[in-house]
């Protein structure tokens, strides 16, 4: 197919079959697109996992706090997800991709052979690798089952510790202590979300926590997970300390999916590294959402992007791409978490060599710094301020000079810069 052909003709790809490996929220979305686009030939959309193509951010925050059924989360209603006309294996493993076969292989035996694949496997949640942690009640939150699983264990009367300051660790550890229960978070960076926000925001993060009565170890090593005598779990601690407590929960990371691309030899590098058109290394087999690394000139280096942003609009490129459809795929990156009453918003990759301009006070119920890198806005972080951050897009998609002391004046307009 052309790469300038129409949207909806997809003529080439009629009698075809398109594989899309992985149900949630990227392979949803590029199942869909296919059939939106126009694709009418064989569709088969596998998933590890027994529900329905589905969101994921609920399930740290409504899930978890029982305020949304786990039914919520689906992308399309059962009419819609049936008016899609395509094969559902559901709970079902694909143990290899056989390349020059153009064949992929399932666990239970069936082979089932494809003109184009989208790799959307996500990822998992890493473990706690330390002695004891199989033998204590340790959780993780990444599918729908993980978040059925611990809300029981969150209330009045329980302690919890949270291993990992990072925000999937921050968002269980605001629903825990909304519904009661103590809580402890353990990071063994020096601040929270260090990877990802500057000092600043980190400051904030902790001050917001500690305003709630969580207490925050920072600089914090696990060396071990046991039972004590009347058969709590206890963390213990590398500084000798011990944290007595009823559930212990990571949020240490996330392990892209990759292992079955490079099996069959795709190249990877921390996730199946794409091209902007959502292409791996073989032409016929593309990738989206948390296991893709694509390269982002916005970061000047590869990304992979486990946002919600991501998944859904890399899976929509990802299918176009696969009918042959033009795709430019280079997003601005786009990150929000909310905890407590704060809704915390990313554009862009800040840095260290940028300049800081704040609009509002950090300290405050809303403010948004800007990350400049001379008199351009490279990148925003707010704190409720929506509306301001809509702007700051802009700002950043324009990617022109600003006054730097309008930007900072909230009596401004953000519409005028």
């Amino acid at each position: 197919m052309n790469s300038d052909q129409p949207a909806g003709t997809a003529a080439a790809t009629k009698a075809a079959t398109i594989i899309v490996i992985g149900a949630g929220q990227a392979g949803g979305w590029a199942a869909q697109t296919l059939r939106k686009e126009g694709f009418t030939g064989r569709l088969v959309l596998i998933g590890d996992e027994s529900h329905p193509p589905h969101e994921r951010p609920p399930l740290s925050k409504a899930v978890l706090a029982g305020e949304a059924a786990p039914e919520s989360l689906t992308l399309l209603k059962p009419d819609a997800f049936h008016a899609l006309a395509l094969e559902w294996r559901h709970a079902t493993h694909v143990t290899r991709i056989d390349r020059p076969a153009k064949c992929i292989e399932t666990a239970n035996g069936e082979a089932i052979p494809y003109d184009k694949l989208i790799l959307c496997t996500g990822g998992k949640a890493r473990h706690l690798a330390v002695p004891g942690s199989d033998s204590a009640p340790v959780y993780t939150l990444r599918r729908i089952e993980d978040a059925l699983a611990l809300a029981p264990a969150l209330g009045p009367g329980r302690a919890i510790v949270v291993i990992g300051g990072g925000w999937i660790g921050l968002e269980v550890a605001a629903t825990a202590r909304k519904k009661g229960a103590e809580v402890t978070v353990v990071e063994a960076q020096g601040r929270l979300c260090e990877r990802t926000v500057p000092a600043q925001v980190s400051e904030h993060l902790l001050a917001l926590h500690h305003s709630h009565g969580t207490r925050v170890l920072l600089g914090a090593g696990v060396e071990q997970v046991s039972r004590s005598a009347d058969g709590r779990s206890v963390v213990g601690l590398t500084n000798g300390s011990e944290l007595p407590c009823d559930a212990i929960v990571v949020g240490v990371g996330l392990v892209p999916n990759d292992q079955l691309a490079r099996d069959s030899g795709l190249a990877c590098e921390g996730g199946v590294i794409v091209d902007a058109r959502c292409q791996t290394s073989d032409p016929d087999i593309f990738a989206a959402g948390d296991v893709a690394v694509t390269p982002n000139p916005w970061a000047g280096r590869r990304l992979r992007l486990e946002s919600w942003q991501n998944a859904q609009e890399q899976g929509i490129a990802a299918a176009r791409s696969a009918l042959g459809l033009e795709v430019n795929y280079q997003p601005l990156p786009w990150f929000w978490s909310d905890q407590y009453d704060m809704n915390l918003q990313i554009y862009g990759v800040p840095s260290l060599a940028h300049r800081v301009v704040a609009r509002g006070n950090p300290g405050a119920d809303s403010f948004v710094l800007f990350y400049l890198d001379g008199n351009v806005v490279k990148a925003a972080i707010g704190h409720n301020a929506a509306r301001d951050l809509r702007f700051a897009r802009r700002l950043i998609e324009q990617n022109k000079p600003v006054d730097a002391d309008q930007l900072a004046d909230a009596g401004v307009p953000m519409s005028k810069l």
